[in-house]
């Protein structure tokens, strides 16, 4: 049973035709599709209509350098910040310290730091300091670092980028780079000063910074306080039978230094960049050349971005006359830049530049959460609470003030609503233009980010920043008015447990459990690059039946190619009535295929071809015949929880599972063994960092 569907699917979704330009009309037992074709081929040619201007234009053999005006900040943006050929080193951006406790002289600085690294260098190298291993040592060596961060806060980066060389800190580049005063070296000044280093705060620390030092905290469960009991009889919401239309967009990362021609299968991190060619001339041979529409090291170049956009039309059935009733984007814009190599500048123009297509293309209004990228530094995001709102808490206002200007500016949300949004970390809640039944709530993720240093303060609280009270005064209104809900946010909460904080994850859990399933019909994360699902049970997850399933979270596949993925979005079709989801398209770009895009064909401009766009499935036709799924039921959690039962029975289901996470890449890992299997069964069931460490780790991505 299992393996005849498996390729009555593969049969049903991936089509072949005799022209990537026309689709045949799709017989009764064929799958479905919403728009006027299921393939369709993107015109080579760049559309240079989208701006007004161009500092360097498209061509075959270079990526476009635009002319971008932020009408927000009333400035044009200049060519050096995105110069392929010239990429800083360092920024201009505030270093924000600490206040110190007392005021000591440059010299008296200096030598307090120099102490510190001696006594934290000895600290571990002794065999005895009050506790026998590693984690005592790194809990009394946080310390003394502590002492210097109060201090001396101007000279602790000095001694954080010591220790890290002499100690091998965790680090995505060089010590330098992550841990200098031109790096985040002044975050992490602020971070120890305030961080309650003796306790649960230090071991998160440590084990940032150093792996191995101490053993990752578990789950510390803090019970989640709400203005009203769960009703025992909550109100049941009822389908209408009148569907809308709403896309799904995730991490495009655009690249404006990705270079044409540049190294596109590096080995050091990121590819497709121009390199200066060596002194002695000898020019290291290419192995790949980076194709003008992006590659599978790399993030997305301006032409990738606008052959995805453009394809959303024709194979969504979306126009300017008849938009999506509203589109999601959950996170991150910005590429996958070196710390020194990005700044708010940086950030500001991908920022425009992104929504500047995206209006070109997408009708209708443009949800957001930011992702963790979507900052400078990434991943740092501050609480507000940890100085009262003042200076530090205030420290990334400029990224809120901004973004929530553009959305007004662009009429997505009302001036309210922007306001909202800039004192809340980016989020804020809307109900869509003539659908008030309906309430989105976005969430900036960071502040449960495991990656996001900040996050480590005051760890035992996970409520510290405030956006949990946010997001249940958002819920409990809705309740109160008979409103639906849907989440919107970058880190997914759960699946194998690497992204959020263990108590954040958990309290998340909680709130979704008190307003599920009347109130929250559906979640929607990106982040992981990948098409994944997960699902939240009553109980914390204590008993995963179909009874107990209460509600799905759907992952964006993400429109980079970054890392070995093909381009992709998704579309659902949504009931107006409940705003469950009825129907889930997904397309995806073969990103393979684009190293063989001849660049005489991409200069015959008219009748050049890029590259094809397609409906890689549906998810009902996909999956729900191995459910015996009703035509008119939603694919909700109680649908999802089936899939996982028939996926137990049937391990080729999982594999078709793992063919779509990558979106249908050659490189894609596969999943073949029944552990892979039971793992990812087990990711799917787990809707918490708690649950999701329980499942044998090792196969939560496909890269």
């Amino acid at each position: 049973m299992g393996l005849f569907w498996c390729s009555v699917m593969a049969m049903a979704v991936a089509p072949a035709f005799a022209h990537p330009k026309q689709s045949p009309p799709h017989h009764q037992d064929e799958v479905t599709y919403p728009g006027s074709v299921s393939i369709f081929t993107v015109p080579a040619a760049f559309p240079t209509s989208v701006f007004s201007s161009y500092y360097v234009k498209p061509g075959p053999t270079n990526q476009p350098q635009p002319v971008l005006y932020d009408p927000v900040l009333n400035i044009t943006f200049p060519f050096n910040l995105t110069d392929p050929k010239h990429v800083p080193d360092s920024n201009d951006d505030p270093v924000i310290y600490p206040p110190p406790v007392a005021n000591l002289s440059d010299a008296t600085g200096e030598a307090i730091v120099s102490a510190a690294v001696s006594e934290i260098s000895r600290i571990f190298q002794s065999n005895d300091t009050g506790g026998s291993n590693t984690c005592s040592k790194c809990i009394a060596a946080l310390a003394v670092g502590q002492m210097v961060a109060k201090l001396a806060p101007t000279h602790f980066p000095t001694g954080m980028v010591s220790l890290c060389h002499s100690l091998k800190f965790s680090t995505y580049s060089s010590c330098e780079l992550t841990y200098g005063p031109n790096g985040s070296g002044a975050s992490w000044a602020q971070i120890l000063a305030y961080a309650d280093v003796a306790g649960l705060d230090g071991k998160y620390i440590c084990s940032y910074l150093r792996k191995g030092t101490c053993d990752y905290p578990t789950v510390q469960s803090v019970k989640a306080k709400f203005p009203k009991p769960k009703p025992k009889k909550p109100a049941e919401s009822r389908r209408r039978g009148k569907t809308v239309k709403v896309l799904h967009l995730s991490d495009l990362h655009l690249d404006p230094r990705y270079s044409v021609g540049s190294e596109a299968n590096c080995t050091s991190y990121m590819c497709c960049r121009y390199s200066e060619p060596p002194a002695n001339g000898t020019v290291p041979e290419i192995s790949v050349s980076a194709p003008l529409f992006g590659y599978y090291k790399c993030d997305s170049p301006f032409y990738l971005a606008l052959a995805a956009l453009q394809s959303i039309g024709p194979l969504t059935g979306t126009s300017s006359k008849h938009p999506p009733a509203f589109s999601l984007y959950t996170g991150d814009l910005i590429a996958h830049d070196d710390e020194n190599q990005a700044s708010r500048a940086y950030v500001e123009a991908s920022e425009v530049a992104i929504w500047e297509m995206f209006k070109a293309y997408i009708g209708g209004p443009i949800y957001t959460a930011l992702g963790n990228h979507d900052t400078a530094p990434a991943d740092y995001e501050a609480p507000h609470a940890i100085d009262n709102n003042s200076t530090l808490g205030q420290q990334f206002s400029w990224n809120y003030d901004h973004v929530s200007s553009l959305w007004a500016h662009y009429n997505w949300i009302s001036p309210s609503v922007a306001h909202q949004a800039a004192t809340h970390y980016a989020a804020y809640a809307v109900s869509p233009p003539h659908h008030p039944n309906l309430k989105v709530i976005t969430l900036n993720s960071d502040m449960y980010y495991q990656h996001n240093p900040f996050a480590l303060l005051n760890s035992s609280n996970p409520d510290y920043s405030g956006m949990f009270s946010f997001l249940i005064d958002e819920l409990q209104a809705a309740e109160d008015k008979g409103q639906r809900v849907w989440i919107v946010a970058h880190i997914p909460t759960g699946w194998d447990g690497g992204s959020a904080m263990p108590n954040s994850a958990d309290y998340f859990y909680q709130i979704v459990e008190r307003y599920s399933p009347h109130v929250i019909a559906n979640i929607f994360f990106g982040h992981s690059h990948e098409d994944q699902f997960t699902l939240y049970y009553k109980n914390n997850g204590t008993a995963q039946t179909k009874k107990d399933a209460l509600v799905t979270a759907w992952f964006g596949p993400s429109m980079t190619p970054l890392q070995n993925l093909n381009s992709g979005y998704r579309m659902y079709e949504v009931d107006t009535g409940s705003w469950e989801v009825m129907e889930a398209y997904t397309f995806y770009s073969d990103v393979g295929t684009y190293t063989n895009l001849s660049t005489s064909s991409i200069e015959g401009a008219k009748g050049g071809e890029g590259p094809v766009f397609k409906l890689e499935y549906s998810t009902r036709a996909a999956y729900g015949p191995v459910v015996n799924w009703p035509t008119d039921a939603p694919l909700n959690a109680t649908f999802w929880h089936g899939v996982t039962e028939a996926m137990e029975r049937n391990r080729t289901l999982v594999e078709l599972f793992t063919q779509y996470q990558g979106k249908s890449s050659a490189k894609s890992k596969k999943c073949e063994t029944e552990e892979c299997a039971k793992a990812k069964i087990c990711y799917m069931r787990s809707g918490s960092t708690a649950l999701g460490k329980q499942c044998k780790s090792g196969y939560g991505s496909v890269q």
